[in-house]
């Protein structure tokens, strides 16, 4: 009986070394998942920083040899762009003129309604009802941008020509209205999930004061959703900037330095559109112009996007 015990207590000693190792070489093997996996981690991050650094980079080269020739000052006063005239004027306004006035008419549409489709998702609709609609939304942000750009020339345009007889078939205001309803679909998304993820406890206690759902969904819920709602509004402002085929379809590429949507105009990117598919030898001004568009395309981007991270930044600090 003796011999036996002792022999399974050697073997017990035999054992607990190989466990130690056992343990010891599942560790490192786990640490080796999570080096690798960090390790790709990072090199996704490291892609989409490259990939932006790049762009800028590109933008910066070809945009120097342009305002080599083109001032500045007339690059942002001169009132004209007509870069493939035989008498080039490079006057970036008309260009800015007819992206703001479309982007500002497409905010003016999406913003408003898709404020208040995501206050009635979040707060007085059904859970079948969201079920339902959240797809459907998703599913309107998926169509190809040129299928709105067709919508627009002959949908809304026609219908506006209706109460205005005398709208021009290229306008600003139908592509607009049309951007609008193409970016609702990512106002409404983000800021619905803004204010889902409001605490309960918020909404409780307003309805303990003895306030309505209106009133805790407009003056509690919303103002808590503040900081997700605007970064929704700085994706759709950043969408309907750099929008492209709709405009380029429906709006018309006659550079035309007017503030009113309801006459024909160019915008950057349908400036850059209309370049892109020309013969023009690389190199050349005319080549290097679009460039120098797209760099202020993407520095009016990148403004946008900062004011939005500030707001965001100062509104959450607040609630």
């Amino acid at each position: 009986m003796s011999k036996s015990i002792v022999a399974g207590q050697e073997a017990i000693r035999i054992k607990k070394p190989d466990a130690r190792v056992e343990a010891a070489a599942r560790r490192r093997g786990r640490q080796r998942r999570e080096r690798v996996i960090k390790g790709g981690l990072f090199f996704a991050a490291l892609i989409s920083v490259a990939a932006t650094v790049t762009i800028i980079a590109v933008l910066l080269s070809e945009s120097i040899g342009f305002f080599r020739t083109v001032p500045l000052t007339d690059f942002f006063t001169d009132t004209l762009w007509t870069p493939l005239f035989a008498d080039p004027h490079y006057g970036i306004l008309p260009l800015l003129a007819g992206t703001l006035v479309t982007s500002g008419v497409g905010l003016l549409v999406a913003i408003p309604l898709g404020t208040v489709a995501a206050i009635y998702l979040s707060e007085f609709s059904s859970s079948r009802l969201r079920e339902v609609m959240k797809p459907v939304l998703e599913l309107l942000g998926a169509v190809p941008t040129v299928v709105y750009g067709y919508f627009a020339l002959v949908v809304v345009t026609p219908s506006l020509q209706l109460l205005w007889p005398d709208l021009p078939g290229f306008n600003m205001l139908g592509p607009g209205i049309v951007i609008g309803i193409m970016i609702m679909p990512f106002v409404i998304s983000l800021s619905e999930d803004a204010m889902r993820a409001v605490p309960m406890v918020l909404r409780e206690g307003s309805y303990a004061m003895g306030a309505t759902r209106l009133q805790t969904a407009w003056r509690v819920v919303v103002p808590a959703a503040t900081s997700g709602i605007v970064a929704a509004y700085v994706l759709g402002i950043s969408r309907a900037v750099g929008e492209t085929m709709v405009v380029a379809i429906a709006a018309g590429q006659n550079p035309n330095l007017t503030w009113n949507p309801l006459e024909p105009a160019a915008t950057i990117t349908a400036y850059i559109v209309q370049v892109a598919l020309g013969d023009l030898p690389h190199g050349s001004i005319g080549y290097q112009s679009i460039f120098a568009a797209g760099l202020v395309l993407a520095v009016m981007t990148f403004a946008f996007n900062i004011l939005g991270h500030i707001m965001r930044k100062r509104f959450r600090e607040v609630y």
